[in-house]
């Protein structure tokens, strides 16, 4: 045999082998935190007919790579465990993936305030942050924080769907790996740790900048009936398909999503309704999972009105888009935190108190998915009655009572008559409710509250979370009935409008 030939040969199998290797997408590594209470999947790729065997936690799994060489096995639930393990995959190769926990998982994404760095969160102005953590400040939680209990995952657009042999990704939550995670999502991990004492584990998967629709995949959108007859631009698809897809399923407890300034921008209303409820959905879906909780942030104070974009925007643009994030809330296991009081410069699109960002986040979870005894949300409005010349205000979610956060005359509410001419009103807490009026209405009809991109009112609850923005007129309940007219797959149809959204006049 001459030397071409053993060459040859010799490459052959150096790529047979090669081929035959195992190889895990990158989610899974070193350091993961696995989710408790559910089935877990582990899978990735091998040569076709391989056999694949996983062990973890007493735990053993065989399988065989189908016919194009994926592989997957699902082991059972697991208890939550502080207890650093081994998992085992086996083929023609091993691999040992050290140091795993189990606990709860969450997937944070969106814009830039859901990628806003730890770093950035470090050189907030320290006047701002007084609330303390412990003994200290949130703006120098990096050099305090080292729970290694806590882990987190930064997704790189470019090399999630790119194996990485070394298995990295997953780190502690410290250090230089820290510093360049969503603040959000970190001070998410440390509320909920605080609260269940087991590991978290949190996945940020966001990019500056984008609208929604790059979220969502182009089948959701194909799929729902909502847009058969028109056109979707903003690149659906674009960065759900290199940053979200690879990551199912990965076992998760849920999602948290903090984007819509972008699509706030587009002065859009119901249509963002719906697309956020096709991006929930069409989530759950890839999961296989509809019971998987989704927690957002509706927008902060900020001047959109004097943008200077392709679409004029006035003042109310912001608070009418509030609404349409408000009006997604029909959906089962969905919740959303209220954040008028979490702005310190109204030209700034990314305001500071990411702790407080994600503690409320948590707070969310806490209450639906662990069951703690916490006050979750601010004061919701529920209904209203005519008292005279005064409209009186009822709310759901006032905790232990209504104040006013700074001991002030109430702010930001508006009443009008049958002229639905909205004029400045005086309001007062009147028990569990609000009365709100003014001299020149004597018979009025609905009332507005914070309506207006730059109110900051001071209504709260006891347990200080703000009351969430609305108006009494609500357009909203009427459009989303009528869109749900055309079947009950809808979840925007009559019978899913359930949520405080609807309860106008």
């Amino acid at each position: 045999m001459n030397k071409h030939n053993l060459f040859a040969i010799t490459l052959l199998l150096l790529s047979l082998q090669l081929k035959a290797e195992i190889v895990l997408p990158r989610i899974l590594g070193h350091n993961m935190v696995l989710q408790q209470g559910k089935p877990v999947v582990i899978w990735g790729k091998a040569s076709v007919g391989e056999t694949v065997s996983v062990q973890f936690a007493g735990q053993n799994q065989t399988t065989y790579a189908d016919g194009t060489g994926k592989w997957s096995v699902t082991l059972k639930p697991f208890k939550a465990s502080a207890i650093p393990l081994e998992l085992v995959i086996s083929g023609t190769n091993t691999i040992r993936l050290q140091n795993i926990l189990v606990g709860e998982v969450w997937l944070c994404s969106g814009q830039s305030n859901m990628e806003y760095t730890m770093r950035k969160n470090s050189k907030v102005k320290r006047s701002l942050a007084t609330q303390f953590i412990n003994d200290h400040s949130p703006v120098d939680e990096l050099e305090y924080a080292n729970n290694p209990q806590i882990r987190i995952f930064l997704v790189n657009r470019k090399e999630l769907s790119k194996p990485d042999s070394l298995h990295r990704g997953w780190n502690v939550a410290q250090d230089s790996a820290l510093r360049s995670f969503s603040a959000p999502a970190y001070f998410f991990a440390k509320e909920l740790y605080k609260s269940l004492n087991v590991p978290i584990g949190v996945i940020s998967s966001a990019i500056p900048g984008s609208r929604i629709e790059p979220w969502i995949s182009e089948a959701a959108f194909r799929e729902d009936a909502y847009y058969s007859n028109q056109k979707v631009d903003g690149e659906p698809g674009k960065f759900y398909e290199p940053m979200i897809r690879p990551l199912a399923p990965f076992a998760l407890k849920g999602f948290l999503w903090y984007q819509g300034e972008s699509n706030c921008f587009l002065n859009e209303t119901i249509t963002y309704s719906h697309k956020l409820k096709t991006l929930i959905t069409s989530w759950r879906s890839a999961w296989n999972d509809p019971k998987l909780s989704v927690y957002y942030t509706q927008l902060v104070p900020f001047r959109y009105s004097e943008s200077k974009g392709k679409v004029a925007l006035t003042k109310e643009t912001l608070p009418a888009f509030r609404e349409a994030q408000e009006a997604v809330l029909s959906l089962p296991r969905t919740g959303m935190i209220t954040t008028t009081d979490l702005a310190d410069d109204l030209s700034d699109i990314h305001p500071p108190f990411k702790w407080e960002i994600g503690r409320r986040l948590a707070l969310l979870a806490l209450a639906a998915d662990y069951e703690k005894p916490v006050v979750s949300e601010g004061p919701v409005y529920e209904k209203m009655k005519v008292r005279g010349r005064a409209i009186e205000l009822h709310f759901s979610q006032i905790g232990t009572g209504l104040v006013s956060k700074d001991g002030q005359l109430l702010t930001d509410f508006t009443i009008a008559g049958a002229d639905r001419v909205f004029v400045p009103a005086q309001a007062s807490i009147d028990g569990k409710h609000i009365l709100v009026s003014a001299p020149g209405v004597q018979r009025p009809v609905a009332v507005r509250f914070a309506w207006d991109e730059a109110a900051q009112p001071n209504l709260v609850n006891q347990e200080g979370l703000p009351a969430r923005p609305f108006r009494t007129d609500n357009p909203l309940k009427k459009q989303l009935a009528e869109t749900g007219k055309a079947g009950e797959s809808t979840p925007f149809g009559r019978s899913a409008i359930r949520s405080s959204t609807s309860k106008s006049l």
